[in-house]
This record gives C-alpha cells, structure tokens and sequence, in this order.
C-alpha cells in the first residue's frame, strides 16, 4: 500500500496559516497590508483582548468585486502577479495570495466589502476555512474585515500565546512602523475601544513622528535626503544627545514596506562613529527607494527581511549620507530639555505641531563626479596639513609651560575675569545662519546629493581632506570663566553658559592627534634599550603567534621570546610615557578577541587606547593658559562635540534655561 499521498487542504492550509499567522500581529499585518494595496487614504484597526478575541480592519480602499469576493479566500489567489517575471518587480505589500486563506483557516472571519459608489457591497462568513454564507448587503465603497476567536480549532498554537499585553505590544510596534512608512495614510488604532495611535494622513512624517515618539523626539529629529543613480534616501535621523537603549527606534523603509535588515542597522550605527555612548542607539526613520529589482521581497514568510543585489553600494551609500547630516551639525547638548507644546511625551494621538528646521542643509549638495576623498569634508581626524596649522594638542607637547596656579593667579576658587580667556573667532556668518536656521527662519535646501559608494567607508570614517574643514559649523565663540572641582570648565557667550568636561575634550583632542600619527607608525617607531616582556597564557600565545603582523600594522614590533612569553622590540615614541606596557597589552586582548581584525578598527582601537591613557584626568587643577589652550585645540577638531566613547563635551545652558531656573520667567 502506498504510504505516501496528498494532505487534505484543509490541513495544508493550516499548515501554510502557521507560517503567515504567526501571532495576532500577523493579521494586523496582512490585512492592513491589503488595505494598502487597495489605495486606501484611512485605515482603522480595533483589536479586542490582544488580538485573540478580535481582529478588525476597515478601510476606504478600492474594495474587492463581488465575482472575486469567493476566490479571494483560495490559496495562492492574487491581482497582483501573473507571471513569474513579475516577481522581479513587485511594487506592492502582499502578493503571495496567502493572507485571507491562511487566516480564515484559524479563525472565524467576516468580510463585508463594495467597489461601488451605490451603497451595496458583498459580504462573506467563514468559520475554519469553511464558507457558511455568501451574500450582497449594504456596505460603503471599502473593506471592513473582522477576524474573531483566532486560533479557536487549532487549541495547540493558542497555548504558546503570550499575555495580552505582549501581543497587543506586537500589534502596536508594527501599526507604528505602518504609520511611519506611509504618513499620507490616516491610521486609527484602538485596543478595547481605547485609542492608541491616529495619524492625520497629511504626508508630514515628523508629525507621525510626533504622534509616534513624542514631540521632544521629533524636536530632535534632522532631516535627511539623498540619492544617487540607484537608490533615493529620505526620513529622519536624530541628534547625538537623543538615544534609545535598543535599536526598535530603528525604522528603515524599502519602497514603502518596513524592512529588517541588519546591514542597514549597523550603517545607521557607524554613521555615529564615535557620537553616541556605549549600548545606545539612534532614533531613525528611513525610507530608501529603488528599482523593484535591486531587492528582492520573496525570502521571508512574513515579508520582513529582504535581499539586496546592490547591498555593497547600499549601505555606504546610507552611512555617508547620515554622516554628512551629522557633521553639519553644532551636537552641543541643552542640559534643561523644555516640555515643548506642554504635551506628554507618551502621547500616541497625532496633532499638528511646528517643528522647527534643524538644518539649512538637509540634503548636501555633493556633484554626481565628486570623489571619494573630497566627499569625506569634516570627518573626525586632521590632515598633517591641517595639524600644523591647527594646533592640536598631542601627549608630547601637554601643556605649554606656564608659572602653576589655579585658573586666576591667586585666586582659590578657581574663577577668572570674564573679559579673558577668549578663543575660536569662528565664523559669526555660519552661526548666524544656523542659528536662523534653528528658530525655523530659513528652510531647509532639499538638494539632491548624489555620491559614489565606497565599500572602503569603515577605513575612511576618520579620513580627512584639510581644504574641506569649512563645511563644519563653527565651534561656538565662548569666554572662559573659570574651573568646577578641577573637572568642568565653565565658559560663556551670548546665548548661555557652557560646561565643558575637560577629559572628555582632551581625549578628543588626542584621539584625533593618534589617529593621524597610527596612518604612518612605521616612521616614528624606535627601537628600545630595554625591550618590554609580555606573558599570555598557553592558549592566547598560541592564537598570537599568528596575529604578529597586525601589531606592526600600528608600528608595535612583537616578537615570540619563547613559551608564553614575548617582548616588545620597539614602538611609536609618541606612545603614552609610562603607559606603553600597559597599552600594548590592552591591544593585545582586543586582537584576541576579534574573530575576524579590520586593520581601521585596529588603528581605531590603538587611537582610542592612547587618547584614554594620554588625557588629563578629572580633579586635576588647570592654569588658565592651560584650560585656554586646551579649549583652542578643542575647536580645531573635526568632531569637538563627543569623546572617542561618545560622551559629550559641551554641555549648554541657554540664557532662558537659567532665567526660569532661577523663576526670573515663569
């Protein structure tokens, strides 16, 4: 007898539904989906209980023909593909045919819908992909679909469903990415007739950003646009100073689907070289069009993830253009944050606010012929060009020689005049400009920015070219007046009172003085009287053995002295005085536990390690020839705002936060 045959179809669509309905989020998902797809411009979703007892879309969209209603219900039954060529130019959301029978095979489901203007329509009732009824009734032109009980002749999945509350957060996390991804749909969602997000469906996506994250994020949102022959970038992108600890503030958009994609995470990630602090993620919303056949959306059951035939071109391309959004930027901190618009951050309800223009340029103006080396303008580290003119403060020259004492000569407390101290002219035109800028006097120049993509980007991240240092904003013209604790030191101008953490700034300015000096180690490498001994146990000098060469790499000469034990030859002179034992076996651990070493994060790593150990330490009392130079220096930088960690240097009180502080202004 023949042991194998033919599932039933109704097991098989119980078999399929498993892979698409996974959850309740998922039928939220397929049918908003759908409704898409239809061209509908308002989308209401009412869930009851998570999802589980109810599911309900209804949408103004072009709604189903009564001819089509029945056959919409069969596996693998679709408008939207009729060849197999058209799977490499798929425009829409669904396409598969495999939402309606898969979840009428887990639940009950009603469907009343109308492609007519008369006010009748047709409606449908299935219960386990059976149907029971099929009839006309009065319905508006649109879809209204309710899904109840999901799950209720399939008890094994029901009892692998989680809280309530899990799931309605599942429904909600996508509903937010639905009204991110198309800001000119209305979107209503309601959980037990509570509200919990509406969209205006105006086109504004900071406002959806609003509705979604709150005002004060959309507040610190930037502006991003770019494109090049392949791909078209737009969304936004926010300030240094305002992280998540996860990356679901992630959102990237692939003609208008919601994607995950880890390359794009991690590009969106790198774009902040250095900005952000350790186990903190940017808020983003991206949305990247290209040819339907650069990506193709058939790899996953749910649609989630997708594959790039251009990945390599895609994701520098999205690095460097966040990069060049962010480098334009003044990334100074307000220590008082204002409750703008007075309302609470927790709101879901869109409302139209005035947001105003971060930057005056949202898109940077690169020509399409534009080379890789001049299209690094203002990136993190100085030319030797630029070095000798700039001033940077390197380990070996510390502080010029001046008579000891606290900030004012005689002078405990550490305070000075406020007519001294001044530094950075700048440029008042450009500060004028952004500052314009930022009160929303001056719109933001929506050009297009075309590059060439680089796969090179990770080794060029600190690269410079010295006659491009213009396109970074002035750093702002302050007047030192004193030292907090030997630790902060206290500067003015006309919009407030600045706090700068003087370790942070010195490790900027060393970090940039070493990433320079790691490009060409070999030249300033010296041979040593007395070698330095290393000793590793039996495993590590095993695997370092065969890692050597990466140490030469960063002028460091290691040699295997036998056993567990090896010696430094020679290295750079302008290694930390004191600290070279300790540096080199800290580079030591960091190449053991690379699986896979890039010779940039190594010269990466080396930098961060010798502007740590080289910089002036908290509590310690500064001259004010000192701390002035050490604040000349700073502005000089490419990237004067955060340490190599991502902390922040500047801290900001404007004149307003202080006068309402103090209740001057109520």
């Amino acid at each position: 007898m023949a042991k194998i045959h033919i599932l039933d179809e109704h097991i098989a669509n119980q078999i399929a539904a498993g892979e698409v309905v996974e959850r309740p989020a998922s039928v939220v998902k397929e049918l908003v989906e759908n409704s898409i797809d239809a061209g509908a411009t308002r989308i209401e979703v009412h869930v009851e209980e998570g999802g589980l007892e109810g599911i309900r879309v209804t949408d103004n969209g072009s709604g189903i023909e009564p001819d089509d209603c029945g056959t919409a219900f069969y596996r693998h039954a679709t408008s939207k593909i009729e060849n197999s060529r058209d799977l490499f130019h798929i425009t829409s959301l669904g396409f598969r045919g495999e939402a309606l029978p898969s979840i009428a095979a887990v639940a009950k489901v009603e469907l009343v819908t109308s492609h007519r203007d008369d006010g009748m329509g047709r409606r449908i009732r299935m219960e386990g992909g059976k149907l029971l009824v099929e009839e006309e009734t009065p319905a508006p032109r649109g879809t209204d679909i309710h899904v109840r009980e999901l799950f209720f002749n399939t008890p094994a999945r029901l009892k692998y469903m989680k809280t309530i509350q899990t799931e309605l957060g599942h429904i909600s996390d996508y509903m937010y990415r639905i009204a991110l991804s198309h800001p000119e749909i209305a979107i209503t969602l309601r959980h037990n007739e509570n509200q919990l997000i509406k969209t205006l469906g105006n086109g504004d996506l900071l406002q959806v950003i609003a509705a979604v994250y709150g005002t004060q994020a959309a507040k610190a949102m930037l502006p991003i646009q770019a494109e090049n022959l392949d791909f078209e970038l737009r969304g936004f992108v926010s300030l240094p100073e305002w992280t998540r600890s996860n990356r679901n503030g992630i959102s990237t958009i692939v003609n208008g689907r919601y994607i995950r994609n880890y390359g794009l995470n991690q590009a969106i990630q790198r774009a902040y070289h250095t900005l952000l602090p350790i186990n903190r993620f940017p808020l983003a919303v991206l949305e990247i069009k290209m040819h339907p056949s650069l990506v193709d959306v058939n790899v996953h059951p749910a649609k989630l993830e997708v594959r790039f035939s251009k990945e390599q071109e895609l994701y520098p391309f999205v690095e460097e253009s966040i990069h060049r959004v962010l480098r334009q930027e003044v990334l100074i901190p307000q220590a008082v944050k204002q409750n703008i618009g007075g309302k609470n951050s927790s709101s879901f309800v869109q409302e139209q606010f005035h947001f105003p223009n971060r930057s005056s340029q949202a898109g940077a103006d690169i020509s399409k012929g534009e080379t890789a080396a001049s299209s690094d303008a203002a990136l993190p580290v100085m030319s030797s060009e630029h070095t000798q003119t700039s001033h940077v403060l390197s380990p070996k020259e510390s502080f010029p020689s001046t008579p000891q004492g606290q900030l004012n000569s005689g002078n405990s407390n550490g305070y000075m005049n406020q007519g001294q101290g001044q530094w950075l002219a700048g440029n008042s035109a450009v500060r004028e400009e952004r500052s314009a800028a930022y009160r929303g006097n001056t719109a933001p120049q929506q050009q297009r920015n075309s590059q060439s993509s680089n796969p090179e980007l990770a080794s060029r991240l600190l690269a410079t070219s010295a006659d491009s240092h213009a396109e970074i904003p002035a750093f702002p013209e302050l007047t030192l007046i004193g030292q907090h604790h030997g630790t902060y030191l206290i500067a003015q101008n006309d919009q407030g009172l600045y706090l700068i953490d003087q370790h942070a700034a010195h490790e900027r300015v060393n970090y940039e003085f070493f990433y320079e000096k790691f490009g060409q180690p070999a030249d300033a490498s010296q041979e040593l009287l007395l070698p330095i001994t290393l000793e590793f146990t039996p495993s590590e000098a095993a695997q370092l053995k065969d890692k050597l060469q990466w140490f030469e790499q960063v002028g460091v000469y290691l040699e295997h002295f036998g056993g567990q034990t090896f010696r430094v030859r020679s290295h750079p002179y302008w290694f930390p005085k004191g600290e070279e034992k300790e540096l080199i076996e800290e580079m030591a651990e960091w190449v053991l536990g690379e699986r896979m070493i890039d010779l940039a994060k190594l010269r990466e790593k080396s930098s961060i390690l010798c502007s740590c150990k080289a910089s002036i330490k908290a509590n310690q009392k500064l001259t004010e020839q000192e701390a002035g130079t050490l604040l000349d220096r700073l502005g000089a930088c490419r990237q004067p705002y955060t340490c190599p960690h991502g902390r922040p240097i500047v801290i900001s009180f404007t004149t307003y936060d202080l006068e309402k502080l103090f209740k001057r202004v109520m």
